[in-house]
């Protein structure tokens, strides 16, 4: 018994393919849309590419920007199919590939399920990328001299001010850091000696964090020396007083960033997964009305369109039985050329 069978006269018939035409544009724009987020993502994790530990978190905008082409030129075919099955006798070239490009769908909709999974568990690799990224991100900040790290300074800066963020984990991370470059330190100075001597090291450490920490809406003028010696600033207590400096860290501001993006374009995919299913099942019908009409040779007789031919179960049982036919014979093949073999030896 045929799965969710529906009788089609001409008018349904051009009805559906009509509707179908008009949903196959809207899917293109879709494909357009889903490639310029992904474009739009590699962009934003580009711009930031020298915090990230490696080039894996450009895996799932690539597979964006793939999704997305491959999109619009699936349902610019299934569009012109559309379009041709008004006319039977344009439709009848496209009947040899019709199945073959269901079966295409199918796939890509499965892809779609897995890019929109993609999209929502990208959220714990980036985490990991950005510790690791920001960590060595901040020990280069000094290096402003050093080929290929001289603009580190100028990003982490430019991150910490647009996102309201300071350190990795928080502003205490710089503290564990030397974030001043030794060419502007006085060594004839006692408290720079007495700095670099009390580190086991050998670095300039101080409990001071960079410019762009400082949070421009506080009354207060920004305290980013000696930030935990209340005797070195008037009317001050660090432990009970509002800092005024940003108290959240980088990663996370990064991760809620990227998070919030990723998890926005996965639930554009999945609205787009639900516009391509209903355009491949409605091609389905138009394929089945047309190979199913009573009279062939007039085209406004009545049909039968249909999901499946079978039940869900019947089909499976169906597919199951064909994977095994194709495994046996497969072993009967290799069996007949042990056998030539033997018998050649």
């Amino acid at each position: 018994m045929a799965l969710m069978k529906v009788k089609f006269d001409l008018k349904k018939r051009v009805k559906l393919a009509q509707m179908l035409w008009l949903m196959y544009w809207f899917s293109i724009m879709a494909g357009v849309l889903v490639f310029s987020m992904g474009l739009f993502f590699k962009i934003e994790l580009r711009k930031r590419s020298e915090l990230m530990d490696n080039n894996e978190s450009h895996f799932v905008p690539n597979i964006l920007i793939g999704v997305g082409l491959l999109a619009c030129c699936l349902n610019a075919c299934g569009g012109k199919i559309c379009y041709d099955s008004l006319d039977s006798t344009k439709f009848v070239k496209w009947k040899t590939i019709l199945k073959p490009f269901l079966i295409c769908c199918l796939f890509f909709n499965v892809l779609l399920i897995v890019t929109a999974a993609m999209c929502f568990a990208m959220r714990i690799p980036l985490e990991f990328t950005l510790a690791e990224g920001l960590k060595n991100g901040m020990k280069y900040y000094k290096d402003t001299d050093t080929p290929g790290r001289c603009y580190m300074k100028r990003t982490l800066d430019l991150m910490q001010m647009e996102f309201r963020c300071c350190g990795n984990n928080n502003y205490k991370d710089w503290f564990e850091i030397q974030w001043v470059s030794n060419r502007y330190l006085d060594f004839s100075s006692k408290e720079v000696k007495d700095r670099i001597s009390s580190n086991v090291d050998g670095k300039y450490l101080m409990d001071g964090v960079p410019f762009s920490c400082c949070n421009p809406s506080s009354p207060r003028p920004c305290i980013q020396q000696q930030i935990t010696n209340n005797s070195a600033h008037y009317s001050y207590d660090h432990y009970t007083e509002e800092l005024n400096i940003w108290k959240r860290g980088c990663r996370d501001a990064l991760v809620s960033y990227y998070g919030g993006m990723m998890n926005t374009i996965g639930i554009l995919v999945l609205m787009v997964t639900l516009l391509q299913i209903a355009v491949m099942i409605g091609l389905q019908y138009v394929n089945t009305s047309l190979s199913t009409l009573v009279n062939p040779d007039d085209p406004e007789s009545e049909s039968e369109g249909w999901i499946l031919e079978k039940t869900v179960k019947e089909t499976f049982t169906d597919i199951m039985a064909k994977m095994k036919a194709m495994g046996k014979g497969n072993q009967v093949d290799e069996g007949a050329n042990e056998e030539g073999v033997a018998t050649d030896s």
